[in-house]
């Protein structure tokens, strides 16, 4: 089964997240002192009635809401009696949420009209904004978004005229529910975060728990396991102190659809099985529904269809009986799927298209986005190529339109992420139907996206014009990173705790999100921004024509679950090649990582390279011979050194860097924007400035210690840049490197800051625009989860043997650099690598400095050795300042130079250029 089919069946289980109806009419009259039946009066026997009523709907189960209705309908002709209209329109309103709760949306909506024709007459804007908000929810579960919104937003301005934090914040909450089902889900993460600022205000734990459920959901639909886990732990927990069963429910359901995702199907299937047993005691057949259909999803994917098929039927006919839109299109969808599977296109079309219209008449334009591909992928199955490709672009329209509603880098990645198969779709039919250049631009919209519209944007000052608390949040968020780091080293240079370390996570996490969200702010408050324009992904001829020059060849990759492809493109020359699937293209390119990115034999090398240049390297065409190969590699290859690849017409070990340049690029759009961005700025004036040795540990020589770099133990000698805060040791060999190349470069305008004064403050103080050069030799670390966490090491102590509270750079500090540099080196470990985001590339540290503006980076892909890196850079600055070759050249003969020299692959091939080749 294609990974498309799954992940869009996946998707459709999003109906029953976002529990919005969060308005219970616990409002109540205040209950009267009891007197002997034979002396009630009819206020006292309708309040009687009242609270026997909410007993019974405080005991849940459908039976007992029945009763409640019934209690409480004996209770209204005594309020009517006696003219008690405010109470009348309380008991009203709740009747009309127990039918909203049992599914009968038609008969509720009738009775919260009549409880707000009580509550307008009686000029009680408390009691209409209740009855605003449930006939806000009662039109947005039918799916009619526009009209749920309406009701919402004059349930908020009601509110916000009496003050009520908690009713404001479940509207809020309302809005934000509505948001995240059109497909807006940063909008809907602003209206939640607002409403749960506000719960936390008024100690509402239980209305807590529903917000963080509901963001849990929205970064669950955006690809962010991780967090999205963080967020229904908390949900359940706070659920399970309040004895909430329909809060547990709900929550347990979405526990249930993300193990599903994460494909573990048993624990998948005990979450469902949990949330499933409370809906059914509870009554609450919308929410039974929505689990009856993911169960069926999971039974889908074990490929035990007729289990499946059978919760999928029992899931639609509660849909249709609760009028529940959304979900019965997604059911119709999931069937359609199970008959597709069992080879009857004709009955999975059928409902494919009963789907569609649903999805369209509600805005759930990714449910539109499903039943696209689903169709589209069946027009292929029966090779109806045309009629396919009509039906994905329908689908990557509706993806391209969700992806731009997305301010926040991060999320429009991590969202893009989750689409990608939907572009492997599209590339197959292309291929399949001989059109392999068009599956090609396919391929080059489909990646490096987010990096190109940075770049696009980065001569642009986004903070100009905003508000200035925006940009102080900004800046207290990042002390606060600042801060949290500080305590993690102080907590690995002592007693580890494992549980305070995880603590430390979860604090950074929410900073980062917190931070993500202030940046999508800024942007979208920018006056500067909004003049921007979102780049488009370059056509084949326009690359040709306008970015590749006669002496450049591209290397362009996509990696598939059914086939993988290679487009080789020359300036007036085009080949597309059909290479293996994905999986067995990685476990290949694992063998050959592991041989290189450790000090390994050069033949383990040169065979396990072999293998792998076999599957995705094929003998070049003539006209690509002895031509600089630009490498815009995709999945696992982003983190393969190219260079290092075995010739393979030649019987001993001969890495393809002997007869080529080899440049890896995320995209060649993204190189395109950059060259444009930095065609018009002028030359710097000076040479080089060089950042070497900083000083780490409080008993380091350079305080007084008797030893001296030359007495250090071998180990220390020999230790590898990378950043381990429990072992951390000083890189001699870097002072020696910078030694070197101020040596080479004879330019009294250039300058190096050793020791105590290679600080966070030189980096991001000093005018760094006036250096064509910038080199930085320390140590380098990477969070391939969070890469605003991944940066270089800095001073970590001051002359007086204090620590430094900045000691790290981090890409969100790289991002505000600006620099005029024709070359960033980051002589440090593992500085290309990063977050490997499908379709996105590896976010690191290399895409920071280009939007500061760096025309080309040399980075490394594993953890170098501190003396083998400072011979070959001395080599590479030697080659390009005093034999003047471009920086690529001089790299390569570097490299070649240790590799003649008979070094193994590990101490040479780690560095690589991105960028600029010209």
């Amino acid at each position: 089964m294609l990974k498309w089919q799954i992940a869009i069946a996946g998707l459709c289980v999003l109906c029953g997240l976002s529990p919005v109806f969060d308005v219970a009419a616990a409002e109540r009259p205040v209950p009267v002192a009891q007197r002997p039946p034979a002396q009630l009066t009819p206020y006292q026997e309708a309040e009687q009635l009242y609270q026997a009523g909410l007993r019974s709907y405080q005991a849940g189960g459908a039976a007992a809401l029945r009763e409640a209705i019934e209690l409480w309908q004996q209770a209204l002709p005594l309020w009517q009696s006696i003219d008690a209209q405010r109470e009348e329109s309380i008991t009203l309103n709740n009747i009309g949420r127990v039918y909203a709760q049992l599914g009968d949306g038609e008969t509720a909506l009738g009775y919260f009209q009549q409880a707000l024709s009580l509550s307008q007459a009686l000029g009680d804007p408390q009691g209409e904004a209740i009855t605003l908000n449930n006939i806000g929810h009662i039109y947005d579960d039918i799916g009619d978004r526009d009209s749920a919104l309406d009701f919402y937003q004059q349930a908020l301005s009601l509110i916000r005229t009496i003050g009520d934090r908690r009713a404001e914040s479940i509207t809020l909450n309302n809005i934000g529910g509505v948001y995240n089902d059109l497909g807006e889900k940063e909008t809907a993460l602003d209206y939640y975060q607002q409403a749960l600022a506000l719960r936390r205000t008024v100690g509402d734990s239980r209305g807590e728990a529903t917000i963080l459920n509901n963001m849990g959901g929205v970064y669950s639909s955006l690809g962010q396991s991780e967090t999205a886990l963080e967020y229904y732990q908390q949900a359940l927990t706070l659920r399970q102190e309040a004895n909430d069963p329909y809060g547990q429910a709900v929550t347990l359901n979405n526990l249930g659809h993300l193990y599903d995702e994460l494909e573990d199907r048993e624990t998948a299937l005990d979450y469902y099985q949990q949330a499933l047993a409370l809906r059914q005691a509870l009554g609450d057949r919308r929410g039974e529904a929505t689990t009856l259909n993911n169960i069926g999803l999971v039974y889908n994917n074990l490929e035990e269809r007729e289990t499946a098929l059978d919760y999928y039927q029992q899931a639609l006919a509660l849909g249709e009986a609760v009028g529940n839109r959304q979900l019965q299109a997604s059911t119709l969808n999931n069937i359609g799927r199970i008959y597709d599977d069992l080879g009857e296109p004709t009955t999975a079309l059928d409902y494919y298209q009963q789907s569609l219209p649903l999805s369209q008449a509600i805005g759930d334009r990714q449910g539109e986005v499903v039943a696209h591909g689903n169709i589209a992928a069946l027009y292929f199955a029966q090779n109806q190529f045309e009629a396919s490709l009509i039906e994905i672009n329908r689908a990557i329209a509706l993806i391209e339109d969700l992806r731009t509603d997305i301010g926040s880098g991060e999320l429009r990645a991590s969202y893009f992420a989750t689409v990608q198969d939907y572009y492997q779709l599209k590339m197959l039919i292309l291929m399949r139907s001989n059109r392999p250049e068009a599956a090609f631009e396919t391929s080059e919209a489909a990646r490096a996206r987010l990096l190109t519209e940075l770049l696009s944007e980065a001569n642009v000052d986004i903070r100009t014009g905003v508000d200035a608390a925006l940009l102080a949040e900004e800046k207290t968020l990042q002390q606060k990173l600042s801060e949290i780091e500080n305590r993690r080293i102080r907590l690995r240079s002592g007693d580890y705790a494992p549980e305070a370390a995880r603590t430390l996570d979860d604090e950074s996490n929410r900073v980062l999100q917190q931070l993500d969200q202030v940046l999508a702010q800024i942007r979208q408050s920018s006056p500067a921004y909004a003049e921007t324009v979102s780049p488009q992904p370059l056509a084949l001829a326009q690359i040709q024509q306008t970015v590749l020059d006669e002496e450049t060849v591209l290397l362009q990759y996509a990696l598939g679950e059914r086939e993988s492809y290679l487009w080789i493109v020359g300036q007036e020359q085009f080949q597309a090649y059909v290479l293996p699937e994905e999986g067995a293209i990685s476990t290949l390119t694992e063998r050959f990582i592991d041989s290189v990115a450790l000090p390994k034999p050069t033949g383990l090398a040169y065979g396990t390279g072999k293998a792998l240049a076999a599957e995705i390297l094929p003998d070049l065409p003539d006209w690509a011979k002895d031509k600089r190969l630009l490498v815009a590699a995709d999945g696992l290859l982003s983190e393969v050194p190219f260079g290092a690849l075995p010739l393979a017409h030649h019987e001993s070990y001969t890495p393809l860097l002997a007869e080529h340049e080899v440049l890896l690029q995320p995209s060649i759009s993204a190189i395109a924007v950059l060259r444009q961005q930095l065609s018009s700025r002028t030359e710097p004036s000076r040479s080089i400035a060089i950042l070497a040795d900083p000083v780490y540990r409080s008993d380091d020589a350079r305080l007084g210690n008797p030893r001296t770099p030359g007495e250090l133990p071998t180990i220390a000698q020999q230790n590898l840049r990378d950043f381990d805060l429990r072992v951390i040791t000083r890189l001699p060999y870097t002072r020696e490197e910078a030694d070197q190349i101020l040596g080479i470069s004879a330019d009294i305008h250039s300058t190096v800051v050793y020791g105590f004064d290679a600080t966070y403050d030189w980096v991001t103080q000093t005018d760094l625009t006036d250096y064509s050069i910038l080199h930085l030799a320390t140590h380098g670390f990477v969070n391939s989860v969070n890469p605003q966490l991944s940066g270089l090491v800095l001073a970590l102590v001051d002359s007086a043997g204090n620590t430094r509270s900045d000691g790290f750079l981090r890409l969100h500090d790289i991002f505000n650099l600006q620099l005029s540099a024709e070359l960033v080196v980051l002589s440090a470990c593992q500085t290309g690598l990063g977050a490997n985001v499908s379709g996105e590339g590896i976010i690191g540290l290399s895409r920071g400095f280009m939007y500061a503006g760096a025309e080309r980076v040399a980075v490394s892909l594993w953890n170098v050795n501190d003396q083998a890196t400072a011979e070959l850079m001395t080599a590479f600055y030697g080659y390009m300042l005093q034999n003047e070759l471009s920086p690529a050249a001089a790299l390569r003969a570097a490299q070649l130079q240790q590799w003649e020299a008979g070094q193994m692959p590990f101490l040479w091939a780690a560095f690589t250029l991105q960028g600029e080749w010209r």
